[in-house]
């Protein structure tokens, strides 16, 4: 038979594990409470993964990149035509070919002032003796890389022109890349300027 002083202990023991267990309950409350302000580790994951989120993003309705262009779809592929036909005659000549006709197939698509100063290249005795010392004749083609800047009434395309050269030294294909400015001259387009695309950018024909 337990004494009195046993079952005072018992009953002091039961009590402390009943404060122990709510004092758990209490703890783990607090831990699953969403009221809790959030840990700064957890805002800062939820920040950065919003501020990955772009700020551009496609849209499903129509949009006509011509509406924005100081010309009309029709006048830029003009102008890219004119660029494109140059460059390959540009690239198009023999040894045995009268230099003034060659000149004058390129000055079929030039300002007369471009015209005038690729002439005078053409033309000149030191360019005439290499191509024929050595025989060269070359055929070009011509093919549109980029539009690298469009003004109300010029346009300055990337044109790659592919050469096959045949000459007493050797036979090779060339590829150079061209800076052409084609301007405006009344309902027609002109060549301005052409320069390697790598010298940049040059003469305004405005």
């Amino acid at each position: 038979m337990a004494q009195p002083g046993d079952r005072r202990g018992l009953a002091f023991a039961a009590i402390v594990v009943v404060i122990a267990g709510v004092g758990l309950y209490l703890m783990w409350a607090d831990r699953e409470d969403p009221a809790q302000p959030v840990p700064q580790a957890t805002r800062a994951t939820s920040m950065a993964v919003a501020s990955s989120t772009p700020l551009a993003t496609a849209s499903s309705a129509p949009f006509d990149v011509y509406n924005y262009l100081p010309m009309k779809k029709e006048q830029l592929a003009a102008a890219a035509d004119v660029a494109e036909r140059f460059t390959a005659e540009y690239g198009t000549f023999r040894y045995d070919e009268d230099p003034a006709a060659y000149a004058n197939r390129i000055k079929a698509y030039t300002t007369p002032e471009l015209g005038t100063a690729l002439t005078r290249t053409i033309t000149s005795a030191g360019t005439i003796e290499q191509n024929r010392t050595d025989e060269i004749v070359s055929t070009a083609t011509a093919r549109l890389k980029e539009i690298r800047q469009i003004e109300k009434n010029s346009i300055v395309f990337v044109v790659v022109g592919t050469r096959q050269v045949t000459a007493k030294s050797g036979g090779k294909q060339l590829t150079e890349e061209y800076a052409v400015t084609v301007s405006q001259s009344g309902a027609d387009w002109r060549i301005f300027d052409i320069m390697p695309a790598a010298e940049g950018q040059f003469g305004d024909p405005e």
